[in-house]
């Protein structure tokens, strides 16, 4: 099952932009939850109502911008567990078919006390466990693309992050290939955790969400390995939605 990130949405109105979606062929929509289009409690069944009258099923993006899982400060942390909190509970009302959060980040106090910070990260985490044990939600911890503050850019750490928890794993392929580029150790280590995929192209420097095809993931070589699992097309507009959409059809024949 393919969907498509609104990352692709821009300045479009939602109605047209979801008809567009629906005709291109998508399957779902993955909401990213974060300022301008933030879904809270009183907006969510409304919006995931208009949503399915397309014919398109749901999946959310947790806030990440300005939360930190891994914080020392308190407040911080407890405040942005608060909203992942409501993002579940949100994924529940709705009936989301999966969730995707991102993990802690690092921080100057962080980089200093390591064995105090990886106690506070992994705690969280082991909060968000019992929360998905407790909804019946599909939750999965991202992998981070290269840049010095964020943590999980590769699979030995994310799977160090992970362990002792039932959590699964959203597989971004964009994101490992500014990193390792380990593609093949990456499902070796956590293939059995992967719930969601997100796929985008990019030069393996930065972050670029380009479309399939445009960038060096190898997509022949990456492609064959993935678990069937819902995946999301993360890319910067739906002309490149579109684009992405034939590569893996009429390119690849991959089938989802």
């Amino acid at each position: 099952m393919l969907g498509l990130s609104t990352t692709a949405l821009g300045d479009e109105p939602l109605e047209r932009w979801l008809e567009e979606v629906s005709s291109a062929g998508f399957k779902f929509v993955e909401w990213i939850n974060e300022w301008p289009r933030y879904m809270d409690a009183g907006s969510a069944r409304a919006l995931a109502e208009e949503i399915r009258s397309f014919g398109l099923d749901l999946s959310i993006h947790a806030p990440f911008s300005d939360l930190n899982v891994g914080s020392f400060n308190e407040r911080i942390r407890r405040a942005s567990m608060g909203l992942l909190r409501e993002t579940l509970e949100l994924a529940v009302d709705i009936d989301a078919i999966a969730v995707t959060v991102h993990p802690g980040h690092c921080s100057p106090l962080s980089r200093r006390y390591r064995e105090e910070y990886m106690e506070i990260h992994r705690s969280s985490l082991r909060t968000l466990d019992e929360w998905r044990e407790e909804l019946g939600v599909k939750l999965g911890v991202e992998n981070m693309p290269y840049f010095p503050i964020l943590d999980a850019q590769t699979p030995e750490r994310l799977s160090e992050l992970l362990e002792g928890t039932g959590l699964g794993v959203t597989f971004d392929v964009g994101h490992l290939n500014t990193s390792t580029g380990e593609f093949k150790r990456f499902l070796e280590l956590l293939g059995n955790r992967v719930v969601h995929l997100h796929l985008h192209d990019n030069h393996g420097i930065t972050d670029e969400h380009l479309a399939l095809g445009e960038g060096t993931v190898p997509w022949d070589e990456v492609l064959p390995r993935l678990p069937n699992v819902p995946a999301t097309l993360e890319v910067r507009g739906i002309k490149e939605g579109k684009e992405s959409l034939y590569f893996l059809k009429k390119v690849h024949k991959w089938t989802f």
